[in-house]
C-alpha cells in the first residue's frame, strides 16, 4: 500500500490539465506532440494490415475453385527428393567402407591394387548406369528388360508415382549399383588383373545387375508382377518381394564373387585347412574394422532409403531399428559361434557377422517387428560363420567373405521374409504408407504363400547370376587377362600393375612383402 509521502508527491489530475493546458499553448510541443500521434496510428495501422495478411495467407478458408490442382506434391515432392538425395549420399559413401574392408583384409603388397579397382569400379559404374544400366533396370519394356530412357533421353520429370526427381532416383539406384559392383571384386582380390576387372565389371554393371534387377524392381519385371492374372505363375497369388536388395544387390554381388573366385583359384600359398593350412592373414585389421563400422552407418541410407518417402516417418524408424537390431544380434551370433574353433574372440567373425545381419536385414527390413529382426540377424551371424567354412572345405579363396556376406545371407534374408513378415505393414508410398494388403509370414498365421514367392524369386535370381557370371568369367579368363601372371603375382599387384606400394618400405613386413620390393633383413 503507497506511503502518505508517495501520495503527496504524486501529481493530481487537476495538475496534469494545467500542464497540458500550458504545453498546448507552446507552438513547438504542439508540432512534437502531432508527429508523435500520427506516428503510432501509422504504427497501428501496419501492424494490422500484416495481421490482416498473415490472416489471409495461413488460415483462410481456399476453395478448390480459387487453387492450382495440385497442391500437395508442390511441398512433398521437394521433401521427398531431399530424403532420397541424402540417402543417396549415405549410400555412395559405404564405397568409403567397402574400400577399407578390402584393403584392411588383404595383404600389404595389394592394397593399391584394392584402392585401385574400388574407385575404378566405381567412375565405370556411373557411366555405364547413365547410358544403359538403369534403363534396363528400371524403364519400362517386358518382363525381362527394360528399353527406354538410355543415356537418360526423355525422361519424365518424376520417377513413376514415387513424387522423387527422377535424376534424384537415379542417383539413389546408381549408388546401390555400384554396391553390387564392389561386392564382388572383394572376393577376387590378390590376384586379379586390372584389366581383367575392368572387363568383368563392365558386364556386371552395365548388364548382369541391372538386367536381373530388372526383373524383381522394374516397373514390369516377371518377379514384380508375379502372381496376378496373366503374369508369372499367377496361381501363386503372391510377387516377390526385396525391399532394400538382400537378393537384388547381395545375393547378385555374392554369385558373381562366387563365380569369380571358382574362375580365377585360390592366391599364390594359398593353403586350406583341409591341406594343413589357413587363411591368409589381413594385413591392417583397424582399416577393416572401421570400413566395415562405416558400412553400417551408410546402411542407415540403404534401407530407410528405400522408402523413397519422407512422408512415411514410421515406416522409416522401423527400418532404422530393426536394422541395427538385425546387426547387433548378427555380431553377437557370429563373435560366439566362432569362439570354440580358436577359443579365441575373432574380430574377423565378429565384423563379418554384423556386416551378415545388415545384408540380412536389407529384404525384410520394412515388414518385420524388432524382435523378429534379432532372430533374423542372429541366424545370418551363425549363416556367415558355417559360410566361410564351408568355403574352406571347398578350397574356394575368397578374402574378405564376400560370398558368406552377401551370398548366403543375402539367400537367408530374403528367405525370412516369408517367415517373419508380421502381417501390419504393406508398401511405402510419397504421401504415406498404404497398408490395405499387408505381408504376412508363416510365423503369423499366413501360411506358406509368401514364403513359395519369396524362394521362387530368391533361386530365379541365384542361380541366373551365378550361371552366367560363370560365363563371364570364363570368357575374361580366356582373354588372359583375369588372372595376374604367376611372376606377377609373386612380384605383388601394387608394383606389377600400378608401379608403387601403399606404404613405405619400413612398415612392409618380410612375410607380407613382394618379391618385387627389397626390405632390409633385421640384425
Amino acid at each position: 500500500m503507497p506511503s502518505a509521502r508517495t501520495q503527496e508527491a504524486r501529481p493530481s489530475f487537476s495538475h496534469k490539465l494545467m500542464r497540458l493546458s500550458t504545453r498546448l499553448r507552446d507552438a513547438e510541443w504542439r508540432r512534437y506532440g502531432a508527429t508523435l500521434l500520427a506516428g503510432k496510428v501509422l504504427g497501428v495501422t501496419a501492424v494490422m494490415a500484416v495481421a490482416a495478411v498473415v490472416t489471409e495467407l495461413c488460415f483462410a478458408k481456399v476453395f478448390a475453385a480459387d487453387t492450382p490442382a495440385v497442391k500437395v506434391a508442390d511441398v512433398i515432392s521437394p521433401i521427398n527428393t531431399m530424403w532420397t538425395l541424402v540417402a543417396a549420399f549415405l549410400v555412395f559413401g559405404m564405397q568409403v567402407g567397402f574400400t577399407m574392408l578390402e584393403a584392411g583384409f588383404c595383404r600389404s603388397r595389394e592394397t593399391v591394387n584394392v584402392l585401385m579397382e574400388c574407385i575404378v569400379d566405381t567412375c565405370l559404374c556411373g557411366l555405364l548406369f547413365y547410358a544403359i544400366g538403369f534403363a534396363f533396370m528400371f524403364s519400362h519394356g517386358n518382363g525381362f528388360i527394360g528399353y527406354h530412357w538410355f543415356f537418360l533421353k526423355d525422361i519424365p520429370t518424376t520417377y513413376e508415382s514415387s513424387g522423387v526427381s527422377f535424376l534424384a532416383f537415379w542417383i539413389f539406384q546408381f549408388a546401390f549399383a555400384d554396391t553390387c559392383s564392389t561386392i564382388t571384386s572383394g572376393a577376387m582380390i590378390g590376384r586379379t588383373g586390372f584389366v581383367g576387372d575392368l572387363l568383368y565389371s563392365l558386364a556386371v554393371s552395365g548388364f548382369i545387375y541391372p538386367i536381373i534387377g530388372h526383373w524383381a524392381w522394374g516397373p514390369d519385371g516377371f518377379l514384380a508382377t508375379m502372381g496376378t492374372a496373366g503374369y508369372f505363375l499367377p496361381h501363386l497369388g503372391q510377387s516377390f518381394h526385396d525391399f532394400a536388395g538382400s537378393t537384388v544387390v547381395h545375393t547378385i554381388g555374392g554369385m558373381v564373387a562366387l563365380a569369380g573366385s571358382i574362375v580365377l583359384g585360390p592366391r599364390l600359398g594359398r593353403t586350406f585347412k583341409r591341406d594343413g593350412g589357413g587363411p591368409m592373414l589381413p594385413h591392417d585389421l583397424t582399416i577393416a574394422a572401421s570400413g566395415a563400422l562405416l558400412l553400417w552407418f551408410g546402411w542407415y541410407g540403404f534401407n530407410p532409403g528405400s522408402t523413397l518417402s519422407a512422408m512415411d516417418f514410421e515406416g522409416i524408424g522401423r527400418v532404422s531399428a530393426n536394422t541395427t537390431l538385425a546387426a547387433c544380434a548378427a555380431g553377437l551370433s557370429a563373435m560366439f559361434m566362432s569362439y570354440p574353433m580358436s577359443k579365441k574372440w575373432d574380430i574377423s567373425f565378429t565384423v563379418n557377422g554384423f556386416l551378415a545381419g545388415l545384408v540380412a536385414i536389407t529384404c525384410p527390413c520394412y515388414w518385420v517387428s524388432p524382435t523378429g529382426s534379432i532372430l533374423i540377424g542372429a541366424v545370418a551371424g551363425v549363416v556367415v560363420v558355417l559360410g566361410v567354412e564351408l568355403l574352406e572345405y571347398l578350397r574356394i579363396d575368397d578374402p574378405i567373405g564376400a560370398v558368406p556376406v552377401h551370398g548366403l545371407c543375402g539367400i537367408w534374408g530374403t528367405l525370412s521374409l516369408g517367415l517373419f513378415a508380421i502381417g501390419k505393414y504393406g508398401v511405402s508410398g510419397p504421401t504415406a504408407p498404404d497398408n490395405s494388403a499387408p505381408l504376412t509370414g508363416l510365423f503369423y498365421g499366413g501360411g506358406l504363400t509368401l514364403m513359395k514367392a519369396q524362394l521362387i524369386g530368391s533361386a530365379i535370381i541365384t542361380l541366373s547370376t551365378f550361371a552366367v557370371a560363370l560365363l563371364v568369367m570364363w570368357l575374361v579368363n580366356l582373354t588372359g587377362t583375369l588372372r595376374v601372371s604367376h611372376e606377377g603375382e609373386l612380384y605383388g599387384l601394387d608394383l606389377h600393375e600400378h608401379g608403387i606400394t601403399a606404404y613405405p618400405e619400413y612398415v612392409i613386413t618380410s612375410l607380407g612383402s613382394p618379391s618385387g620390393l627389397s626390405v632390409p633383413s633385421e640384425k
